[in-house]
């Protein structure tokens, strides 16, 4: 017991802050660039660290963590989340609430969602500074895991450890098309009348690729795209330009200035999840909790405005 103290006193913030830059910079120079100090002094407390813990942590031949150093870098990036957090909830203690709010999100509800969300915050808060990375969900979820990201907006279900969610809407798929096209005199379409027309989807490997040809294989139908886009926000500019129609989505329609396009919602596809997201080892400092309130309250108010997007916050 006593050598454990020991160690744990001699060990301290500052060497897992060097060990920190040291795997997000992949080099011992980057990291003292990175904190404006000298690579001898990043290497020292490292190599300190390792003989402190008697473990090497950083392979000197790839700069990559090895399994030990996995295991610390993880526990130090959630206590730099935790010290952030305590620094916040004292400042907003003192006074109003402020400090830096780290927020993730899918980029087609980043669309009707981030502005009025930082309008809010700057109107509610306005020494809160948040911060909002758009991304797909397989991107934001580690970063939820280390503690780069405080919440984040993500497509369910998630099946990550270590991660909770809130269910905040649900979304219907949608076709977009031309006012020319066939398809936009109907009120609805459905799988079948998709198995015969072109049509642009995102690729094989994607969530919703994937979930849209797991549910097409089960009624017996096969979608033959003549073009297959990765990014849903390209897709739609694509189908509102006048291109193949593209089935996406509802809320990849949104934002986009009205013209010759219309939305045509599909029959027969669930609906795609969306929920809020975060670290469930990671108590939420008061900014970030003043965040999520606002954030719930936005999607009650705005939601129900968008086409093909239904509530299902509690």
């Amino acid at each position: 017991m006593g050598s454990y103290l020991a160690s744990f006193i001699v060990m301290d913030l500052r060497q897992l802050n060097l060990l920190l830059a040291v795997a997000e910079h992949h080099s011992f120079s980057g990291a003292a660039r990175a904190l404006h100090t000298v690579q001898s002094n990043v290497s020292t407390h490292v190599a300190r660290l390792e003989n402190e813990l008697k473990t090497v942590l950083i392979d000197r031949r790839t700069m990559a963590p090895t399994v030990e150093g996995e295991a610390v870098i993880e526990r130090a990036q959630r206590i730099r989340s935790e010290l952030r957090a305590i620094t916040d909830d004292i400042s907003s203690m003192k006074s109003e609430v402020a400090g830096s709010v780290n927020i993730g999100c899918i980029g087609t509800v980043a669309r009707w969602i981030a502005n009025p969300l930082l309008n809010q915050l700057n109107h509610d808060y306005p020494s809160l500074r948040p911060i909002i990375t758009d991304d797909v969900t397989a991107s934001l979820t580690p970063k939820l895991i280390t503690g780069e990201l405080d919440i984040a907006i993500i497509n369910s279900p998630i099946t990550t450890s270590g991660i909770d969610t809130m269910s905040l809407f649900e979304e219907e798929y949608v076709v977009i098309a031309s006012k020319e096209h066939p398809l936009s005199e109907k009120k609805s379409i459905t799988l079948k009348d998709l198995s015969d027309v072109e049509i642009m989807l995102t690729p094989p490997g994607t969530t919703i690729r994937d979930s849209i040809d797991q549910e097409s294989a089960t009624a017996g139908i096969s979608l033959l795209p003549v073009a297959e886009i990765t990014g849903l926000r390209l897709l739609a500019s694509l189908a509102i330009e006048g291109q193949t129609p593209a089935l996406l989505p509802a809320s990849a329609a949104s934002g986009h200035p009205k013209g010759n396009w219309v939305i045509v919602p599909v029959e027969g596809l669930s609906k795609r999840k969306v929920d809020l997201a975060f670290n469930q080892r990671i108590t939420p400092s008061t900014p970030v909790r003043s965040t999520i309130e606002v954030l719930t309250q936005i999607v009650l108010e705005n939601a129900p405005n968008q086409p093909g997007i239904h509530v299902t916050l509690n």
